[in-house]
């Protein structure tokens, strides 16, 4: 362990300290810039999962107007086209240039021990959480260290320890640690005789190589997610050509798929995105007369939805491949599990190049995969897009009792505006919500943090901040059954109308009322009032 390390030298090098220079993270960086902060970058760019997770053909899943910084506009903002990862990591870079942002981190640097100190009795740590309910949680810089960081440089091997008064965890849900499947004995990926990637591992690989690894070869595709859906891809262009194989994608779950930002012609936008359209759905602490009425817009709520699933079963060939989703298309929205589909996925699909196997259960025999139907498919390789353990990432650091307060009973992070985990002290978790627009939703919670930090307002006391979020979560489980995603995209407007008032701006940011019902809301709306 670090901790049996010699720790003579504790670096006292700022109050702040971030962990991860992801979107999350350098937005984090800019927001607290005053405080100068150290942060800690374990590769040797900036990125997160656009860097360290992204294939050649991993493009944005919305247009370039949301998905960008408050003060700094992407080039041809207006362009209607997804840009490629390797675009936004250029914009990415061009943010942290611009802003500076470079400086202050350290790259090549490994969080492998977080160790608290704030109070260093067991004791007393353990009646705080006991009194959580009648209990403040006080400020973030208390004005000596509350965590102590144990940073391992990949280069040299050597261990140093920096101490900080506050930490913002910005290492997100994606990338780091695979979710791996399990299977009975016997029957998992060591009787297999060809080869076992994860998505993970995939991304690795340069183009040549990762198409080295598909051409020719029988593919298997476990999962039905952006990532799997980009793999299919991916596999179906470097077979073509009459000696090219077909890819199976192997699902579990089917998710609802979108061609276009466009239904019936209709803007996306006017179904989810505008504050009257958002005005259907469930939100956190909605006043009695709204929790009265609402049960009369849910017949226009599941309209909408149902309008969206038509086009989309006319669009697509659905029916034909057995894609269509049992459940709504607001469930899936409502935990962001909505994919913009490339242009040519179904056209391989009809060349034959992708094919389709619906299952609940599958494992690996010595040729490939076997289902719970008896059947057997073939492969050479099999490509694993099953997800990421993001919070095993953040267990694996923490230290207890708060390694075990992580998460609740539901298996959700508690995180108050998405951002503070009551039961934590002095820690802060920006890129553990979704939304629509990630990069918005991260980047308006870190100008909260560092308005909290300023003590421009004052936290709620542990009960009621645990009581908001127990609402959110209740609202999400009501919404759709994939709650545990811990998305919040129906109510997005409303959360962030909430963050606004805290911070004592005004929650409604358009011009005039039509705007303000009518058009959807993004990164611009929330510009910092100073800067204005």
């Amino acid at each position: 362990m670090a901790s049996e390390q010699n720790q003579s030298h504790i670096h006292l090098a700022s109050k702040v300290g971030i962990i991860g220079a992801g979107i999350s993270g350098i937005a984090a960086a800019k927001q607290l810039s005053s405080y100068s902060p150290v942060v800690f970058e374990a590769t040797d760019s900036i990125g997160g999962v656009w860097k360290h997770c992204s294939f050649t053909s991993t493009k944005l899943q919305t247009p370039r107007c949301d998905y960008e910084f408050s003060d700094y506009p992407w080039p041809e903002r207006d362009n209607s086209t997804f840009p490629s990862h390797v675009e936004i990591l250029e914009y990415l870079h061009g943010y942290a240039t611009h802003f500076d942002v470079l400086k202050f981190i350290k790259f090549n640097s490994r969080v492998i021990e977080i160790r608290y100190v704030g109070d260093r009795s067991t004791d007393n740590i353990q009646h705080k959480l006991s009194s959580k309910t009648s209990t403040e949680y006080g400020n973030l810089l208390k004005g000596h260290p509350v965590w102590e960081v144990a940073i391992e440089n990949n280069q040299s091997q050597t261990v140093q320890w920096y101490a900080f008064e506050f930490l913002v965890v910005c290492i997100g849900k994606y990338g780091d640690i695979p979710k791996m499947p399990s299977f009975p004995p016997n029957k998992g990926q060591e009787v297999f005789q060809g080869k076992v990637l994860h998505s993970l591992d995939y991304s690795k690989l340069d183009k040549e190589t990762s198409r080295a690894l598909l051409k020719g070869k029988k593919v298997a595709i476990v999962g039905y997610k952006k990532s799997a859906i980009d793999l299919a891809v991916e596999c179906a262009v470097a077979n073509q050509g009459p000696d090219g194989q077909s890819c199976t994608m192997v699902i579990r779950t089917l998710h609802w798929t979108v061609p276009s930002y466009r239904i019936w012609g209709l803007p996306f936008f006017l179904f989810y995105s505008t504050r009257s359209s958002q005005f259907l759905h469930e939100r956190p602490n909605q006043n009695l007369f709204r929790t009265l009425f609402l049960p009369l817009l849910s017949p226009m709520q599941r309209a909408i939805s149902k309008f969206i699933e038509s086009y989309l079963v006319w669009k697509l060939p659905l029916v034909k491949y057995g894609l269509k989703p049992d459940h709504p298309f607001v469930e899936d929205y409502a935990s962001c599990q909505m994919a913009i589909l490339p242009e040519n996925f179904f056209a391989e699909a009809d060349k034959g190049k992708i094919e389709f196997k619906k299952t609940s259960k599958w494992w690996f025999w010595n040729g490939g995969i076997e289902f719970e139907d008896n059947t057997r498919l073939e492969a050479d390789v099999v490509l694993l897009a099953t997800g990421y353990d993001g919070k095993k990432k953040l267990q694996a650091v923490l230290p207890e009792p708060f390694r075990s307060l992580l998460v609740d009973s539901s298996g959700i992070m508690p995180l108050y505006r998405g951002t503070i985990h009551p039961l934590i002290p002095n820690m802060a978790f920006v890129g553990y919500i979704e939304s629509v627009s990630n990069l918005h939703t991260a980047e308006l919670r870190c100008t909260w943090l560092a308005k909290l930090a300023d003590n421009v307002f004052k936290l709620p006391s542990i009960e009621k901040m645990l009581t908001q979020v127990t609402e959110e979560m209740q609202v999400m489980k009501r919404t759709t059954r994939f709650y545990k995603r811990h998305c919040i995209s129906t109510f997005s407007i409303n959360h962030s109308d909430e963050i606004c008032e805290e911070m004592g701006w005004n929650a409604w940011r358009k011009k005039n009322w039509l705007s303000e019902a009518f058009s959807p809301y993004n990164s611009q709306d929330y510009i910092d009032e100073k800067e204005n």
